[in-house]
């Protein structure tokens, strides 16, 4: 009997402290993503095309996470120092980075980046792209591309295009443009996109692959002449150019494009949060004047999307770098 009430006087407490575990309000649950500021680093000085497309973004992104977005701009080292930051952060969805072409042809530039450009990011969405315009001075002869393939043969070396900064889509358009045409043209560099225009209406230069929003106003005001769009189809933008791909130079498309991406190992479950919010967004009509104003196509597409254009964008534009010996500032 004692044996009995021994094994009863232990067994009772045993079962009243796992009766009292059931009773016990359960530990505070993981707040709901998210719960903080979200960043976004954009790898460039405030004020650039990049930059008004992410703070478009984050204004309309906070409407619909119900959180604040913000801004921080990392320029340096052709995008590579803000790019680091974020591979460097933990991936809970609070740290993002607005993707370029740049990210692209960074590993083709820079073979020894200080982060895995595919290893070390979780794609979140494919938000837009974009394109160059081909333009040249309004007394110039050039009035096509035709023109334009015409004179470099038959002077090479003689016409020159400016490009703003090594790897850039101003830059890489100019060399795919003269790999594919098999034209010479003397690339000429500036530091901005600005003194490169001064010196094209200058006459100092002959044309440049520029970015719409550097230019569109001086198309529209007669200060330069647009004679095609670097983007595979026509642009609702500019109906009235022809792609340089029909105008004389088949399967010619070079575009520029901006996408967002998360810290690898970021959850899943956050990152679809993100690629809805994302997709919501830019559906604003903030987003369709700036669609109009940087020749934006938006799209909006899933991560995955995003992963197999970066590998396709990455694969053409190092071949057009190894071929044009393009190495690093």
């Amino acid at each position: 009997m004692q044996a009995c009430g021994t094994t009863r006087t232990r067994t009772i407490p045993a079962l009243l402290l796992l009766a009292a575990c059931f009773l016990i309000p359960g530990a505070p649950s993981r707040a709901a993503y998210p719960d903080r500021v979200i960043k976004i680093v954009v790898p460039f000085a405030p004020g650039g095309g990049t930059d008004v497309v992410a703070r478009t973004l984050a204004q309309e992104m906070a409407k619909e996470l119900g959180a604040s977005v913000i801004i921080e701009n990392k320029p340096g080292a052709g995008t590579i120092l803000g790019t680091q930051l974020v591979a460097a952060s933990p991936p809970d969805g609070y740290t993002l980075l607005m993707g370029t072409f740049a990210n692209a042809v960074n590993p083709s530039l820079n073979p020894k980046l200080p982060y895995d450009a595919h290893k070390g990011f979780a794609a979140v969405a494919l938000l837009a792209r974009s394109f160059n315009i081909v333009v040249v001075n309004p007394a110039s002869p050039l009035k096509s591309i035709a023109d334009l393939i015409a004179a470099a043969k038959a002077a090479p070396g003689k016409l020159s295009y400016g490009t703003y900064g090594t790897g850039t889509s101003a830059h890489l358009a100019g060399e795919l443009f003269k790999h594919m045409a098999g034209v010479n043209l003397t690339t000429v560099p500036y530091r901005g996109a600005a003194p490169a225009i001064t010196d094209l209406m200058g006459g100092q230069i002959d044309v440049i692959f520029t970015t719409v929003a550097s230019a569109a106003s001086l198309v529209e005001a007669g200060q330069l002449r647009a004679i095609a769009v670097t983007s595979a189809e026509r642009s609702p933008a500019f109906p009235q150019l022809p792609t340089v791909s029909e105008a004389g130079v088949p399967g010619y498309a070079a575009e520029a494009w901006y996408g967002l991406y998360a810290p690898a190992k970021t959850p899943p479950e956050i990152i679809d949060r993100l690629n809805k919010s994302a997709a919501k967004a830019i559906q604003a009509e903030s987003f369709k004047k700036l669609g109009t104003n940087e020749g934006l196509v938006m799209v909006a597409e899933p991560p995955e999307a995003l992963d197999r254009y970066f590998a396709t964008e990455e694969t053409r534009w190092r071949k057009v770098i190894e071929d044009a010996g393009i190495k690093a500032e």
